[in-house]
């Protein structure tokens, strides 16, 4: 049986490159590829897949990744449609992601990280709905109510963890070890499959502890601030907060 390729987004997040060897191709009008490594991450949790390039080091041949996916425990690549022949099978090919893109996720993601934790300490206020672009994002909560003044001091709470510099740390724990930390999952509905054996988790160190399977900066600081850009009702008791970064770049 073939072994699942390495997959270093759940690993390293700021690693942008690395060389790896084709072993699988289907070359529909958009072709998909399965490597033996990649940077790349394949979107789930509301984090969007990353894009990037192919480069076939044999002879400069480029190709565009315009998103990846999970299929089985493989990360495949789909490749933007009229580039001509796919890479074929033992082409060693460099991959790169689009790194402003990831990084603007990865910040976007810890800041909703970050909101998250405020809501729970200081509302216990559960998760409903999510989803971010690179550079915005928003989160749904159980909330009865939302006013003005009080989204206003979850902004102001939320850059103050920010600030605080807080580290982000990856973990990966049994399905017992995960269980067994109160509140680890913050979804209303616990979306974590029976047969997942291995829980990965994010923890922004004195704030927020969540299982999670997307990338993060390494501290709070390189998110910098955010502002809420708005607030609504999306039911009686589900509001949604959006949040966008102050400095995207």
């Amino acid at each position: 049986m073939t072994s699942t390729g390495e997959q270093l987004a759940y690993t390293d997040a700021y690693t942008r490159s690395v060389s790896a060897t084709v072993r699988d191709v289907e070359a529909d009008a958009a072709p998909l590829i399965v490597l033996d490594r990649t940077v790349f991450y394949p979107g789930g949790g509301g984090q969007p897949s990353d894009r990037g390039l192919l480069l076939r080091t044999g002879d400069g041949r480029t190709w565009t990744v315009r998103g990846a996916r999970k299929a089985g425990s493989e990360i495949v690549h789909e490749l933007e449609p009229g580039g001509g022949d796919p890479p074929a099978v033992g082409d060693v090919l460099q991959v790169d992601i689009d790194w402003a893109r990831r990084l603007a996720l990865m910040r976007t993601h810890t800041a909703l990280h970050t909101l998250c934790g405020v809501v729970w300490r200081d509302h216990g206020a559960q998760v409903t709905g999510g989803n971010m672009e690179p550079g915005s994002g928003r989160m749904d909560f159980e909330f009865e109510s939302m006013r003005g003044d009080l989204v206003d001091s979850i902004e102001a709470a939320v850059n103050k963890e920010l600030a605080a510099e807080r580290d982000v740390r990856v973990a990966v724990l049994t399905r017992d070890e995960a269980f067994a930390i109160p509140d680890l999952i913050r979804t209303k509905i616990n979306l974590l499959p029976e047969g997942i054996e291995q829980i990965r988790t994010i923890e922004i160190v004195g704030l927020d502890l969540q299982a999670d399977g997307g990338t993060h900066v390494a501290n709070t600081r390189e998110v910098g601030q955010i502002r809420v850009t708005g607030y609504e009702s999306k039911g009686r008791i589900n509001k949604r907060i959006r949040i966008e970064l102050v400095d995207p770049v």
